[in-house]
């Protein structure tokens, strides 16, 4: 739908906002002050609201104003990118695949479940890193085409989403060469002696790990505890303690940060999954993880 308002007309009153005045507004614009005037009364008409009102030599913004001249800012501030996206596009042709993250998402296990549309040769990812709820919204307005995350999304009528898992996978320990013979000797008990990391609760994988930990009768000597997951591999490869993850990126992790695995969690599985929203035509690309996924669980 079409707005009420002329796109013009706002221009006009966003210059009279950032001049502070009429007079100051035409000579930037190169126009006369009757035309500013003539601009902003008819955005006034349409909006139903007086946005200006006299304050000394000059004009101040009315409450109304103040609202229109912050979703001014945001207009105008896309329009000034416009020129450059659509150079970019022209001279530089990609298939653009934007991808929510939830926060901690292990980066290795996002680099395995997106590896079916890596091999797309003109591709152009972006990914966005935040909260679970944040995302959803964002894929619900299509800002995103894609939402991985490490828990389903609870019930919300409102969102038109889908969701399915994509993976699974058993939780192990790992430990860089200084610790890994005393973590293998009388494991699990060892992780009641030798220092542990941990993700922290923000992470679902914790939760698996505490129920774990429950079932074994063990009482963990946490070290430390991260919500960034590349930084807890980081912390652990670097000998400051045992750590969790997936077997799923098992070659990846050895290859990555030179650590091997010492023991299982046995009965204790991560779970993935990716969500989307209803769409006649879905992105080819979303389509493809999302195939790959269905064609590894049926293996």
């Amino acid at each position: 739908m079409a707005p009420d308002f002329s796109y013009r007309h706002l221009h006009y009153f966003w210059v009279v906002a950032q001049e502070g005045g009429m007079a100051r507004a035409a000579a930037r614009l190169g126009v006369a002050v009757q035309t500013v005037s003539a601009q902003v009364r008819e955005l006034e008409r349409a909006l139903g609201h007086t946005l200006l009102r006299p304050q000394g030599r000059g004009l101040a913004l009315t409450e109304a104003g103040q609202a229109a001249l912050r979703q001014a800012e945001q207009i105008f501030a896309l329009g000034a990118q416009l020129p450059a996206l659509v150079r970019e596009a022209a001279g530089t042709p990609s298939v653009r695949l934007h991808v929510g993250l939830c926060d901690g998402l292990p980066k290795l296990v996002v680099h395995h479940l997106l590896q079916p549309a890596l091999a797309q040769p003109d591709l152009r990812l972006l990914c966005h890193d935040g909260e679970f709820d944040e995302l959803l919204a964002a894929l619900a307005l299509h800002r995103l085409d894609l939402v991985l995350a490490d828990h389903p999304a609870p019930p919300h009528p409102g969102l038109r989403i889908h969701g399915q898992a994509v993976g699974r996978s058993t939780i192990a320990w790992y430990a860089a060469p200084v610790l890994q013979a005393a973590a293998r000797e009388d494991f699990p008990r060892s992780l009641a002696r030798l220092p542990v990391l941990l993700p922290t609760g923000h992470s679902a994988m914790r939760g698996a790990l505490e129920r774990w930990f429950e079932r074994e009768g063990l009482q963990p000597r946490i070290a430390g505890e991260f919500e960034d997951s590349a930084l807890l591999k980081t912390f652990g490869a670097g000998g400051l303690g045992v750590f969790p993850a997936v077997e799923m990126v098992d070659e990846e992790l050895r290859r990555h940060y030179d650590v091997a695995r010492v023991g299982r969690c046995e009965g204790a599985e991560q779970c993935y999954f990716a969500f989307r929203t209803e769409r006649k035509v879905q992105h080819p690309l979303v389509q493809r993880v999302l195939d790959a996924a269905d064609a590894a669980r049926q293996q």
